[in-house]
């Protein structure tokens, strides 16, 4: 095992691990607070709600010394990215950060997730020398594209075509507002004040973390934080390498793919392979093998911002599963004993200017088959395939003024050992929430007239997958909306036994009456008043032999509507009666002759 240092010296004193613990709470402490205060300050449910935001310091050598818990994964992971972004062009530019100093960055070929994830990062100084940033990120309802709303841009031909880039700018320059590029900003979006709230929510927030940050400083002296920083990360390391190292050396492959755009053959059916490489305490996770990149449509996901995070999230969530292993410093030390190889040119490492907006639903298949390579090597630690989410950006002009929503249907998880999978979840790769109905019938033009659970698709296994859920929405006004998802010609696929998933649907209902099924991916569609939009979700795989499920189990889904009584004996070998009672003698019989 390469060995991690176990001590950082403080001059010729190492820093004692109760003052390193210490310090590792108040920075989670900061960070948690800057995430709560974006929250409470933000004008968009997306921010609000869904907290899809991400908040974090990052040392003075762009490593990431703590996130918001609350926030997603794809939003602070890629946080050490969009610095070492910022460095990189403002070097290039000639350049320096000046306390005062608010850079907006967003440029998805340095460190961003996509285009509408903007960080805003206010550098610490200390004494006059440069500590560390605090960062806040957030997805933002608009960011000027050639259609409304932040997703469902999946007709963009290039990276111009998906919005405003802004590439290191000084928002604010010495603590003076740049006045032209915040009008700028405002001219270029719509819903502007929507949006230019939500950033200045952002700024306060990392100008708090900011202050935080000198204050913690301060108290313990910069040399003692510094000293608990590279101790932290340290420690991280460990942690991942000891989990590494307890897996048999070898390689395992898996191939995933993703929908793409359905009525086109030539831009559909993407495959995502990857194969992961344990070798002592070292993981090499090789995505040689994925398709070459789209130059014209937007499934491109950025290396750094989307697929190392997808890489790195999944690695940690099975290795070091929080239920099993307790809290984890999440800092950079994590990441170090992990490779990643990704040819340039390829879906998963596209080259500028590639279109990247609608990267999200391709990066979940690069978790999602990263989770399946690696399920030989830990079986017990894994769950089956998981169903992808579906992603929709509503607007309309309304007095005068635009509104855009955008609405995240939710997903589900496949099963684990022991447990069955999820329901109606956004997957880990993400973590959002979704919108509750009531702040969406409040605040516009929709109404929900059905939010369910499916029925009757609950994967067969030992342990059943999760199920996906049913939302038809209305408009109460001329509209558009357009859609941005996944999974609807690939079922999540089944483990040790279990069933493969269930794919998802859309359906679109004119008020004029009929109906039509619509695809995973479509650019802005006008509507009417009184139109209605059926989201149907995906159900996850079963993990197991679903003739070992427990018969009470299989009886409990029944009668909650999760498996149909018709399917029980063929797909789980047990006889349930009229009466909804289960008739065990028959069950044993059925369950013997399937074993012989």
């Amino acid at each position: 095992m390469a060995q991690a240092k176990t001590a950082t010296h403080l001059g010729s004193k190492p820093i004692d691990p109760v003052t390193a613990s210490v310090i590792q709470g108040a920075l989670e402490s900061i960070a948690v607070e800057m995430g709560y205060k974006l929250m409470r300050m933000s004008y968009s449910s997306i921010i609000r709600e869904s907290e899809d935001f991400g908040a974090a310091l990052v040392d003075a050598q762009a490593r990431q010394l703590c996130e918001s818990r609350q926030s997603t994964p794809l939003q602070s992971g890629p946080i050490p990215g969009y610095v070492k972004g910022m460095i990189g062009l403002m070097a290039g530019r000639g350049e320096t950060l000046n306390p005062g100093d608010v850079i907006m960055h967003n440029s998805a070929y340095h460190g961003a997730s996509h285009g509408p994830d903007v960080a805003f990062i206010v550098p610490a100084f200390f004494k006059g020398r440069l500590v560390g940033y605090s960062v806040t990120t957030a997805h933002h309802l608009d960011i000027g594209a050639s259609s409304p709303g932040s997703c469902g841009i999946v007709d963009s031909l290039d990276a111009y075509a998906e919005g405003l880039q802004f590439k290191a700018l000084k928002v604010y320059d010495k603590g003076v507002l740049n006045a032209p590029l915040w009008q700028m900003v405002r001219d270029n979006i719509r819903a502007s004040d929507l949006v230019v709230g939500d950033m200045e929510a952002q700024i306060a927030a990392a100008r708090i973390g900011a202050e935080r940050f000198l204050e913690l400083i301060e108290r313990y002296g910069l040399h003692t934080v510094e000293a608990a920083g590279d101790a932290l990360m340290d420690h991280s390391e460990r942690l991942m390498r000891q989990a590494i190292e307890a897996l048999p050396d070898g390689s395992h492959s898996a191939v995933g793919h993703v929908d793409g755009f359905e009525d086109d053959p030539e831009r559909r059916d993407f495959k995502i392979k990857v194969t992961v490489t344990i070798k002592g305490s070292n993981m090499t996770v090789d995505l040689t093998g994925t398709d070459k990149q789209i130059d014209d449509r937007p499934l491109n996901m950025p290396l750094e911002g989307t697929v190392d995070c997808a890489i790195w999230l999944t690695v940690r969530s099975i290795l070091l599963d929080s239920f099993v292993h307790g809290h984890i410093p999440q800092n950079s030390g994590l990441v170090r004993p992990i490779t990643i190889i990704a040819p340039k040119g390829t879906l998963v490492n596209p080259t500028f200017p590639a279109p990247t907006i609608a990267r999200f639903c391709p990066g979940n298949i690069v978790a999602d088959t990263l989770m399946r390579a690696l399920a030989d090597a830990v079986p017990q630690q894994v769950a089956a395939g998981v169903g992808n989410l579906k992603v929709i950006a509503y607007s309309g002009i309304h007095g005068g003024a635009h509104w855009v929503h955008m609405d995240i249907h939710e997903g589900s998880y496949g099963g684990r050992h022991g447990k069955d999978g999820m329901d109606t979840v956004d997957t880990l790769y993400a973590n959002t929430r979704n919108n509750p109905i009531e702040d969406i019938e409040s605040h516009l033009p929709l109404r929900v007239m059905r939010y369910e659970l499916r029925d009757g698709k609950a994967a067969p296994g030992q342990w059943r997958g999760g199920i996906g859920s049913t939302r038809e929405v209305e408009l109460l006004e001329d509209g558009s909306f357009s859609i941005e998802g996944d999974g609807h010609l690939f079922a999540p696929w089944g483990f040790k036994g279990g069933a493969d998933g269930h794919t998802s649907k859309l359906l679109f209902r004119p008020k004029s009456g009929g109906e039509m099924s619509l695809p995973s991916m479509m650019p802005n569609k006008p509507t009417k008043a009184g139109d209605r939009l059926v989201l149907v979700g995906t159900c996850g795989g079963g993990y197991g032999d679903p003739f070992e499920r427990d018969p009470d189990a299989v009886l409990s889904d029944v009668l909650d509507g999760f498996v149909t009584l018709a399917s029980t004996k063929t797909d789980y070998g047990v006889v349930i009666t009229p009466e909804k009672t289960i008739d065990r003698a028959a069950t044993a019989v059925l369950r013997r002759a399937r074993r012989a």
